[in-house]
């Protein structure tokens, strides 16, 4: 077929696969414009207009609006150029599809109140920049003037293409940020972390709930003569604080737990070694060597 060859608009439609109303569409768009009409002022095509028609189809199919595909036809913008400006965009959905659906799907599963599905809600439309305020207001407010180390052991990173797991944990552990009674626990218990690494003790320095992990024996009667030792070996460590049963409490808390949980699934860092069980055994332990009655 030679290029002097002409299409009505229905055989143009026939060749491409798009509708008469579509071809119309393009045509008074001038995106695929005529050659040339009929005496009887019917629309006829070129054979370029086949291939123009058929980039436009594979275009809209892709989701790009009518402005980006006229620069692509008119040569405005190579096609790279659009192609790549709308992956960019695709991505950017995408990323508020997985927001909205870790919302969906916590709301589901914890049965939350409208109040905490409106919070979520706000919470995963953050941008980045906003993120990062939000947890720098709760880390000043946890950890203001502690040691840096504090700091950012407890700081997540949500990375730019997060998986949806992390972008689920990411948002749960936003909600936990913005409860003013997390926010006064974890400060209470940074700050004698922070007091137990500028105690003297050379470095590494460990936190006595490490120390009470290494050396607890859960099977053990916590009243036993052996359990007793353990107790007598934790409560004379360097890094014991005064407020000991206080400590370990706050350290194995249901929601600071959660907190490490969900900030080691966003930073890809490995799970943190369960300490309630020896924390509580020890506690236990500790309750019958000091003569009081166990928890």
């Amino acid at each position: 077929m030679d290029g002097d060859t002409l299409f009505s608009i229905g055989e143009l439609a026939r060749r491409t696969g798009v509708t008469v109303k579509a071809v119309r569409f393009y045509s008074d768009e001038g995106i695929v414009p005529p050659l040339d009409r009929t005496p009887a002022g019917h629309r006829v095509y070129g054979i370029d207009a086949v291939a123009r028609l058929g980039l436009v189809r594979t275009l809209r199919e892709l989701g790009l609006g009518l402005p980006a595909i006229r620069k692509v036809v008119d040569r405005e913008a190579s096609l790279a150029e659009v192609t790549a400006a709308h992956a960019e965009a695709l991505d950017v959905q995408i990323r508020t599809l997985r927001l909205r659906r870790a919302v969906l799907t916590a709301a589901a599963g914890r049965g939350s109140t409208p109040e905490e599905l409106d919070l979520m809600h706000k919470l995963a439309r953050l941008s980045a920049a906003e993120r990062d305020r939000l947890i720098a207001k709760f880390l000043d407010a946890a950890c203001r003037g502690l040691d840096p180390g504090v700091v950012s052991s407890m700081t997540p990173v949500l990375p730019d293409d997060p998986d949806d797991a992390q972008v689920a944990a990411w948002v749960e552990l936003a909600e936990l940020t913005q409860d003013p009674g997390f926010v006064a626990d974890t400060r209470w218990l940074a700050e004698r972390v922070a007091a137990a690494r500028d105690g003297g003790l050379a470095p590494p320095r460990p936190d006595i709930v490490a120390v009470v992990r290494a050396t607890a024996d859960l099977t053990l009667d916590p009243a036993s003569p052996e359990a007793r030792s353990i107790v007598d070996h934790v409560t004379a460590h360097p890094a014991c604080p005064d407020d000991l049963p206080a400590y370990l409490k706050a350290a194995i808390a249901p929601r600071r737990i959660r907190y490490l949980q969900l900030l080691s699934r966003i930073n890809a860092w490995p799970p943190p070694e369960p300490a309630t069980p020896a924390v509580d055994w020890f506690l236990r332990a500790l309750s019958v060597r000091r003569g009081s009655v166990g928890p």
